[in-house]
């Protein structure tokens, strides 16, 4: 069984999948995670970001594991790094380079045996399209705004919130209008507006959706 969580920054995939998975018995991975992983790589390196062949090659080499909120590339534990809000600008970048998607995608595609819940922004639309379930997550700027800010408390960080929205806004339509694997609900995904929900309403939803199936 594979279960697609769709969604834009701050919309709250990882958290819902991570719960969804728990309450399925399955294995949870955070697609983004894995981005993460080749930007700090790539920000270690030097390497040009706009240079496809040179990232392409580095996530081509670069196996990488994601469990939980944890991730490992090429066998060192880059969990203290990948979350860096430094990081977006070019984990921007990064992430709209066709030989990076292409890379991860196979590597994302071999984690499917047999059954997981995948999040991420393209998981339902060219990961996995034929997946079981697929679920887009959709929520106001002002709400992502919000629960950004309150992951950025639970780290003990802060962030300015209008700083926080133009970012948010800007990773959402460098998302939509990248050419490669553009963030958009697949045409058979169900879409959840979590505006009203909070974190258990919405992962009930789903997994209500889910439990016939899996039975």
């Amino acid at each position: 069984m594979i279960v697609a969580i769709d969604a834009g920054a701050a919309a709250g995939k990882s958290s819902v999948g991570r719960r969804v998975a728990e309450a399925l018995g399955l294995p949870f991975v955070d697609s983004g995670l894995m981005y993460r992983a080749i930007a700090v790589l790539a920000a270690e390196l030097g390497l040009d970001p706009e240079d496809e062949g040179a990232t392409g090659r580095l996530a081509r080499a670069t196996p990488i594991r994601v469990q939980g909120k944890q991730v490992w590339a090429g066998g060192r534990e880059l969990t203290d790094r990948v979350y860096d809000a430094g990081l977006t600008p070019l984990l921007t970048r990064i992430a709209r380079t066709a030989a990076v998607r292409e890379a991860l995608v196979e590597q994302q595609r071999a984690m499917a045996a047999p059954s997981l819940v995948m999040a991420g922004r393209d998981i339902g639309t060219v990961v996995f399209p034929e997946a079981d379930f697929k679920f887009f997550l959709v929520a106001s700027l002002e709400e992502r705004v919000r629960r950004r800010a309150a992951q950025y408390a639970d780290r003990g960080e802060t962030a300015d919130p209008q700083t926080m929205a133009k970012e948010v806004a800007e990773r959402d339509r460098a998302d939509s209008e990248r050419e490669v694997a553009p963030l958009r609900p697949a045409p058979d995904a169900l879409v959840v507006r979590t505006d009203d929900l909070d974190l258990e309403d919405v992962v009930r939803l789903i997994v209500d959706r889910i439990r016939p199936a899996q039975r």
